[in-house]
């Protein structure tokens, strides 16, 4: 298929052709994950790909300070906790940490898709990022506070967050 820039419409992208190796979406993305999940069953695995899909749309647009899409963050997470071999339930919360406080999903949609588990590790991780501190002392007290908290109700909230 040949493009030509004079087909193309003043300030509209050139359209560029398809990489022979990568799928039109960001799902070959996750494919960088999949060697570090072996240890888990192909069910799990299904439940991954999922949760990223789910967080992918949900933060279709959004951008990191590199400039490379917002996804790059939550799937970098979920391979630090593969390489951990940490639960599917605690990587599919990895992948969906920032879904609910960046992007309109709520977390009534990501303990239906995901169940309850998933939601309350989401709802965790997100309230460790909520209070903000006059110190920097304050805060980094506040925050080994909050750590310990949540690591008495389920230690994955904390690795979520230290991943």
């Amino acid at each position: 298929m040949k493009f030509s820039i004079e087909a193309v419409p003043e300030n509209q992208p050139v359209p560029q052709p398809a990489h022979p190796h990568r799928a039109p979406t960001l799902t070959h993305e996750f494919d960088s994950l999949r060697p570090k999940l072996a240890y888990l069953t192909p069910d799990e695995i299904s439940t991954l790909e999922v949760a990223y899909e789910f967080s992918r749309s949900a933060h279709e647009g959004q951008f990191r300070k590199s400039g490379e899409p917002y996804i790059s963050h939550p799937l970098a997470v979920a391979g630090i906790l593969a390489e951990w071999h940490l639960d599917a339930q605690t990587l599919a919360a990895a992948l969906l940490h920032d879904v609910v406080e960046d992007t309109p999903a709520t977390a009534g949609e990501i303990e239906t898709r995901f169940g309850k588990a998933v939601a309350l590790l989401v709802d965790g991780v997100s309230k460790l990022d909520k209070l903000a501190f006059a110190s920097e002392q304050h805060a980094q007290a506040e925050n080994f506070r909050k750590m310990l908290l949540a690591m008495a109700q389920d230690v994955r909230v904390i690795l979520v967050k230290l991943a």
